[in-house]
């Protein structure tokens, strides 16, 4: 009996480290968001871990919309609310 009591408190104790671990990855779940506007836009840009999730645009003077990856890997947006609305990824010419 003293041998089970002893391999119960081992095990304990080597959980332990396990479940402090867990914790930490819960308080990193909540997304960090960025906000920066861009003309009369404000772009809240929500990444989790470092990648980029989902980008909330508000225009002044309109409904804001979501761009949501594609396919999960690349950096193709797609409209959240209009899934066939096709979204430029590159810059042909730029005017400074």
């Amino acid at each position: 009996m003293r041998t089970l009591n002893r391999l119960l408190l081992a095990g304990l104790f080597a959980t332990v480290p396990l479940a402090v671990m867990a914790a930490d990855d819960v308080s990193k779940a909540e997304p960090e968001v960025t906000i920066h506007t861009e003309g009369d836009k404000v772009i809240q840009e929500y990444r989790q871990n470092g990648f980029l999730y989902a980008i909330k645009v508000t225009p002044k003077g309109a409904p804001p919309y979501f761009l949501v990856r594609a396919d999960g890997t690349d950096a193709n947006f797609i409209r959240s609310d209009q899934p066939d609305m096709l979204i430029p990824s590159w810059k042909i010419f730029e005017w400074k």
